[in-house]
């Protein structure tokens, strides 16, 4: 029998990720094709290698044998990679991308530390900001936007949505009563210049008379002033995968089945086959998967 490490990469993919679909995602297959290849995999092998459920995958008896085997040829390709990486040539120069500020702190600038440990020549620099930046003139390489692109010269990705829920901080939360509107709670918005952006309005569109406790034209601010038990915020579901954020609690709110956000990572077609920009986004695509799993 001759393995080849291309299907043992896919094999490890989908126990990695728990799910053919995440594998998918994650190696920029089509499921149908992963499916396939790890169908021909099995029928070489002659045993299943994955219990397929309607959650996920998990190893079978035969794929618990072959994973330690499997997990070394990763490290040996590791290896190999680097010390071939070393000797030609590595990416470099700076990459900007521009982010509202949320996603700026919570998701950018803790993967430029991962970028940075494996490519020490890659600057980044996070142009955090509400407003639109203009890829076509230069002003960002990257950008990530809560609205998918319209030009026809933007090229979208990637892309992951998530559940907008009503978050609070614990403290808050136990003060509240058993049964709560929307109209029962302080809330935290945007301040002018920002107090007509989607989130404010949808807000006054469902609470009559709506009057915030607590505005901000910072977003940290808002969130600052969530956690210390100011009131309550819309965000997304995902966010909870970060730490910082973990000690919110979700209100148990129902917004309804169209309150979802969602977040685009888009760049002009001119920059995208760049080495650096490709690495950074390569990174963006694999903090997405993390995020779609919350």
């Amino acid at each position: 029998m001759n393995l080849r490490w291309d299907d043992l990469k896919l094999f490890l993919a989908v126990h990695e990720q728990g799910s053919l679909s995440g594998a998918a995602r994650l190696l920029k297959l089509g499921q149908p094709t992963l499916s396939r290849r790890i169908a021909e995999l099995e029928e070489a092998i002659g045993e299943a290698l994955f219990e397929r459920q309607s959650h996920g995958a998990s190893l079978t008896a035969a794929g618990q044998k072959l994973l330690p085997a499997a997990q070394s040829m990763a490290e040996w390709a590791s290896e190999a990679e680097l010390s071939v990486s070393k000797q030609t040539y590595l990416p470099e120069g700076k990459v900007r991308i521009a982010a509202p500020p949320g996603i700026a702190y919570e998701v950018v600038a803790p993967l430029a530390a991962k970028i940075r440990k494996q490519y020490p020549q890659i600057q980044i620099e996070v142009l955090s900001g509400v407003e639109l930046l203009n890829l076509g003139r230069g002003e960002a390489d990257l950008a990530l936007r809560t609205e998918k692109p319209t030009g026809a010269d933007l090229l979208c990705a990637d892309e992951m949505s998530s559940a907008m829920r009503v978050f609070a901080s614990k403290s808050y939360a136990a003060n509240l009563k058993s049964r709560i509107s929307m109209a029962d709670l302080d809330w935290i918005c945007w301040a002018a210049p920002y107090d007509e952006l989607d989130s404010n309005r949808e807000l006054s569109a469902l609470i009559p008379d709506f009057k915030p406790a607590f505005t901000s034209d910072d977003f940290n601010v808002q969130i600052a002033a969530c956690k210390a038990g100011v009131g309550a915020m819309v965000l997304p579901q995902a966010f909870l995968h970060y730490a910082d954020l973990r000690k919110l609690q979700d209100l148990g709110i129902d917004l309804g089945p169209d309150a979802i956000g969602s977040l685009f990572m888009v760049c002009h077609k001119r920059y995208h086959h760049l080495p650096k920009v490709q690495v950074v986004m390569d990174f963006i695509s694999r903090e997405f998967d993390l995020l779609r799993d919350v």
